[in-house]
């Protein structure tokens, strides 16, 4: 079993990763629109669609993290609810 700092780091690794997303999707997708522009010569419209991809992929990402914290959130209640019902039934016994 881990260790609650070994818990409280993997943590933080796996959601301090969510920054880098957000910035690189908004990134990506108007970086990736402007040279769609360039290439294609319309006049900023894909800069516009490619920033819009990149917002919704940075909510995406915003979105997951939320319910993987919430899940998490909720394995560790349950566990508690089981430890102190544990604890009770051992109090009850003695």
């Amino acid at each position: 079993m881990k260790s609650p700092v070994q818990q409280d780091w993997k943590a933080l690794g796996n959601y301090g990763t969510l920054g880098m997303e957000i910035a690189l999707s908004v990134a990506l997708g108007l970086f990736g629109g402007q040279w769609l522009d360039k290439k294609l010569h319309t006049g900023g419209v894909l800069t516009w669609v490619g920033f819009a991809y990149g917002l919704a992929a940075a909510g995406r990402a915003i979105y997951r993290a939320m319910r993987k914290s919430n899940r998490e959130a909720e394995a560790l209640e349950q566990r508690e609810r089981e430890a102190r019902r544990k604890y009770d039934e051992d109090a009850k016994d003695r």
